[in-house]
């Protein structure tokens, strides 16, 4: 399976299928007759320093949040789940497209600081009172 098309990854950012490289190796566990012939095991990896896809903005957004998964600027993402190495190879893809979807979404909106309202600060302070009266009922009364 030769990927011809650029990998959409989000609004205008698509990766060239010539910046991804694919490695296969053999993946450990059960897989039954083929288990040891197959190299159904994928790595995916992507290198964001280089990439022609991403604007200096989004490289610096990608690297900021995925700091501590890259290797020298480069994301690997790997797949053994499947027996199928084309599984594997499909699900690597979406693994790197959601990893870089999310590493690429706009910061959210900083929360804007509130104070509670004058009712609310009332009825915390009846609450607790009424929990102290419970409280002082229940212990032994003095002589």
């Amino acid at each position: 399976m030769v990927v011809r098309e650029p990998v959409r990854v989000a609004a205008g950012v698509s990766i060239d299928p010539s910046e991804l490289q694919w490695r296969f190796s053999r993946s450990g566990g059960p897989g039954g007759q083929g288990v040891n012939t197959t190299d159904s095991r994928v790595e995916l990896s992507f290198d964001i320093g280089v990439s022609a896809a991403l604007t200096d903005a989004q490289r610096g957004r990608v690297l900021d949040a995925l700091g501590g998964r890259l290797v020298g600027g480069v994301l690997t993402v790997t797949a053994s789940e499947r027996r199928s190495q084309l599984q594997n190879r499909r699900s690597a893809q979406d693994r790197l497209v959601a990893l870089l979807a999310e590493a690429l979404a706009p910061p959210p909106r900083a929360r804007r600081p509130t104070k509670p309202s004058r009712g609310a600060l009332r009825r915390r302070t009846e609450a607790k009172q009424r929990h102290s009266r419970t409280k002082q009922l229940r212990r032994r009364p003095s002589d």
